[in-house]
């Protein structure tokens, strides 16, 4: 069990790490380099939430990192929502859904790298 857990931990911590565990085996196994990319983004972006809210909370220390991410991916929705309602008059609720996830990857990716560069430097200065 202190195996998953630290495993779990390590992933959570370097996002990058299961993005290219996914590219290179969906890779191998399909040969299709754009649903691997897409798969990869798709399974990172957990990670990228979780990453980006701990760092987050880190940061500012304070324990609303992962509630602004799930405002913000729902704010994201209701807009995309609204547009998709008023081009279309309907909503496609998957292509909602892909659209919101896609944008969680790209948001929480700059998120992630901008404050992990924060915590480094306040880091390095603090010592």
């Amino acid at each position: 069990m202190s195996f998953l857990s630290n495993t779990l931990a390590v992933l959570g911590i370097l996002p990058i790490i299961p993005f290219m565990l996914v590219y290179f085996i969906h890779y191998y196994v399909k040969k299709d380099k754009k649903t691997a990319l897409l798969l990869a983004m798709d399974v990172t972006t957990v990670f990228l939430i979780l990453a980006a809210a701990a760092l987050f909370n880190i940061v500012f220390n304070s324990g609303f990192g992962i509630y602004l991410i799930l405002l913000v991916l729902l704010i994201a929705a209701g807009l995309i929502g609204g547009a998709q309602n008023r081009l279309k008059g309907r909503v496609d609720v998957r292509r909602l859904l892909r659209a919101v996830w896609r944008l969680a990857f790209a948001g929480t990716g700059a998120a992630y790298i901008l404050l992990f560069l924060i915590s480094f430097i306040t880091y390095i200065t603090a010592v």
